[in-house]
């Protein structure tokens, strides 16, 4: 049966850490793969690092730049230099491709996540692989995805894909780095409970030429799962492991997902909005979104956290600060912190208009498990 794979293939991957360099033998073996796995039925996208770091083993730069400015140029020298290779390498095989550039601006925007989707659909139907990544040339902090794990996970939720897989420096998840601790525990399997009680050693920084470790993948992870995708970690140098996977094979660390949500909606709600601030709820309006399916009103808001605007995305948080739910806010924080704790009936005296009756509708609304 037919389905949609994602595959992250990372910066210590692609190059050879040394000198930053391609490892042409490693790109020729994930495009032979990704070629088989299209024409046995299957919708294949491919997220792609290294535009940073072959940019600057291209213009012999020692490392990674640290100024924005020259970050992005760098990354405009290596994006061109990345999609050529593949390019060759993909037409060798008779394979077609696209790139596709993304900034958080394309998720966050509806009408613009719609078209992503669409145009996804559309070079599925044509028997294209979209290599995708980040739009380093014009992307601003505030709308960055900060690193292409995330970016990953995001696209396999917009695509609505059946499979991420991550490719990275080491085989599987371990308990710590096993290039540091010999006896770190490799972990095969985590389930949703063994997720939430996970204790890993995750280091946020990867290698000199690339911006992910094993933190980031772990996030990435949350996202994934959460939108009902199975996420694998396996070695980004054995790109074959990921057709021995999808036979069965118990490689690399495989993290099991939860039930797929079937509104398109809600996925954009839950993983391409950015929260601009929080809201802690009270039991009782927990209890109501959970198990009632009801919207959030402002009687149930106890705290407000953030400056936000109405129409923001904001985080829906139990009194810990758990995130139970993310959805688009109907007023902004000064007029929630005016009406919270309040009925509804009062909210037009509270403002001086007549305003919306409830601060979250739950047609706007994400829940988390």
């Amino acid at each position: 049966m037919p389905q949609t794979i994602v595959v992250k293939i990372g910066t210590s991957s692609l190059t050879r850490v040394a000198t930053g360099q391609l490892a042409l033998s490693t790109v020729a073996a994930l495009v032979e793969t990704l070629t088989r796995l299209r024409k046995a039925g299957h919708r294949v996208v491919l997220v792609s690092s290294g535009a940073v770091g072959i940019g600057c083993a291209r213009l012999n730069l020692s490392e990674r730049p640290r100024k924005m400015a020259l970050k992005q140029a760098v990354a405009a020298v290596g994006q061109g230099r990345l999609i050529r290779v593949y390019d060759d390498l993909f037409n060798s095989l008779g394979q077609s491709i696209a790139q596709i550039l993304l900034t958080r601006r394309e998720l966050i925007e509806r009408s613009c996540y719609v078209n992503a989707v669409n145009t996804f659909g559309a070079l599925f139907e044509l028997g294209v692989i979209p290599i995708v990544n980040e739009n380093d040339t014009v992307a601003v902090d505030e709308l960055k995805f900060g690193d292409n794990d995330t970016l990953s996970a995001l696209v396999a939720s917009l695509v609505e894909a059946d499979w991420l897989f991550i490719l990275t420096d080491v085989d599987r998840l371990y308990s710590a780095d096993p290039r540091l601790v010999p006896d770190a525990k490799p972990i095969a399997i985590v389930n949703s409970t063994d997720f939430a009680q996970l204790k890993v050693e995750a280091g946020s920084s990867g290698t000199q030429w690339g911006t992910g470790g094993m933190a980031t993948k772990l996030s990435a992870a949350r996202i994934a799962t959460s939108a009902g995708i199975r996420m694998v970690i396996t070695h980004g140098r054995q790109p074959e492991n990921i057709e021995k996977i999808l036979l069965g094979e118990p490689l690399g660390t495989q993290f099991e997902p939860q039930p797929k949500t079937e509104n398109a909606r809600k996925r954009w709600i839950a993983y391409g909005l950015i929260p601009m601030g929080k809201l802690y709820l009270d039991r009782g309006a927990i209890r109501a979104l959970r198990q009632d399916g009801k919207s959030l009103l402002a009687a149930g808001v106890i705290g407000v956290e953030g400056d936000f605007l109405a129409s923001d995305a904001v985080q829906l948080c139990d009194a810990d600060g758990k995130e139970i739910a993310r959805g688009i806010a109907n007023y902004n924080s000064a007029e929630i912190k005016k009406i919270k704790g309040n009925h509804s009936d009062n909210i037009p005296a509270l403002l001086g208009y007549v305003g919306a009756e409830t601060v979250v509708h739950r047609d706007n609304l994400a829940l988390f498990d």
